[in-house]
């Protein structure tokens, strides 16, 4: 296996972990998503390369995720906006699923600068 996507048995994804966790508290809490942002970029510098695909996976989940927002809510003006509103309720779900998913195969995110899935 290449070494660029399979991680060594030692290391620590943990706080890739708690990055989803945090990303899904957000639909809840809201501030639970920028404490998960400001995690995946304090590590991504010092993390494996594999694990640096999740961390910018993350990250551009979180700048995506407030495009998302701010187009829900400029378009709730005109009632269409609560669809976009579960549309990325749906989108941020599946996101972290297949992140999850990926991290805990201890493999690098398949495609970390996707816009979608």
């Amino acid at each position: 296996m290449d070494n660029s996507t399979t991680a060594p048995a030692n290391t620590s994804d943990g706080m890739a972990k708690a990055v989803y966790i945090l990303y899904l508290a957000g639909l809840l809490t809201g501030i639970t998503a920028v404490i998960g942002v400001v995690i995946a970029y304090v590590n991504r510098s010092d993390a494996p390369e594999w694990l640096r695909s999740h961390y910018q996976f993350q990250i551009r989940t979180f700048w995506m995720g407030c495009l998302w927002i701010l187009v829900a809510s400029l378009l709730s003006m005109v009632l269409i906006g609560v669809l976009v509103w579960l549309a990325w309720i749906v989108w941020l779900v599946i996101r972290m699923v297949k992140g999850w998913k990926a991290l805990s195969a201890q493999q690098a995110h398949p495609a970390p600068t996707t816009w979608m899935f």
